[in-house]
């Protein structure tokens, strides 16, 4: 009895937010390891389908990195990044573009095995990511966001179809390009006019300090972020998650989350609940 009452007050503090984000989009960057735990990614899919049943519209872009660094050295391939860039030549572009579709695949095929419907995507096709290569050091074969036709993804999240994209875009040189995965979701989320930009990571959030879980911040401004960069609080792989939540909230996006993927049902904790489990960012 005592656990049915539980359950049923967990029931009545979602109620709000269901209201609240009922027809609304929120848009998911999940990539990294976590990516490839089955256990982590079974949950996180679990809850993308909740999110879709419970009225939102959820958007999945995805990352593939492990998948791809082990391709890469199957290949014979050196791995280099460049300020947290993949430097991508024309043979590894081949190898990225491969293991996204396979990901992309994979995901796929599970939203539906857990009773979701999804359709899968590549920025690629129907110039919906138009890519410009990037400025700066030579880093062959990446590029940045030029512009995102909504098109298909509007056609999708209209019928409650989930929306699963990797992130390559084609150049007006009919290239394709690497896009680093947190931009590409960023952009999608402010072409979207996304109520939400969720990125899926490993760390709880942004902590005051990195090894002490209870330095969480559970809400954060753009004011105090950028502060948090300038004394050095945020820094090291936090700061490109971050700079792409500034980019998508100074986009009109309502709200941004960093929640760690780990966390059993981390989505719906944070998405569902009065205090969340991550760290969100506001106006």
């Amino acid at each position: 009895m005592e656990e049915a009452i539980r359950k049923s007050a967990i029931l009545i503090e979602a109620l709000p937010y269901i209201k609240k984000f009922f027809n609304k989009i929120v848009v998911i960057k999940f990539g990294g390891s976590s990516l490839n735990d089955e256990k982590v990614r079974s949950m996180v899919l679990q809850d993308i389908v909740f999110m879709r049943y419970a009225g939102m519209k959820p958007v999945l872009v995805h990352g593939g990195g492990p998948d791809i660094n082990r391709r890469l050295l199957e290949s014979n391939i050196d791995t280099k990044f460049v300020d947290g860039l993949r430097v991508t030549c024309e043979a590894s572009m081949g190898i990225v573009d491969s293991v996204l579709v396979e990901v992309n695949r994979l995901l796929v095929s599970e939203i539906n095995g857990f009773g979701g419907e999804a359709f899968g995507l590549s920025g690629k096709e129907n110039n919906m990511i138009q890519a410009i290569k990037r400025d700066g050091p030579d880093l062959g074969c990446v590029g940045s966001v030029g512009a995102i036709d909504t098109t298909i993804l509007k056609r999708l999240t209209d019928t409650n179809i989930i929306p699963v994209i990797c992130p390559v875009g084609k150049g007006e040189d009919g290239k394709l390009y690497n896009i680093n995965a947190d931009e590409a979701a960023s952009n999608i989320a402010i072409a979207l006019d996304a109520e939400k930009f969720v990125v899926l990571t490993n760390v709880r959030g942004v902590m005051r300090d990195k090894d002490d879980p209870g330095s969480l911040f559970h809400s954060l401004t753009i004011e105090t972020v950028d502060h948090l960069i300038e004394t050095g609080v945020i820094e090291g792989g936090m700061v490109p998650k971050i700079m792409s939540c500034l980019t998508a909230l100074r986009g009109a996006v309502r709200k941004a989350h960093i929640v760690d993927a780990n966390l059993t049902h981390a989505l719906l904790l944070e998405i569902f609940t009065d205090k969340g489990i991550g760290t969100e960012i506001v106006h």
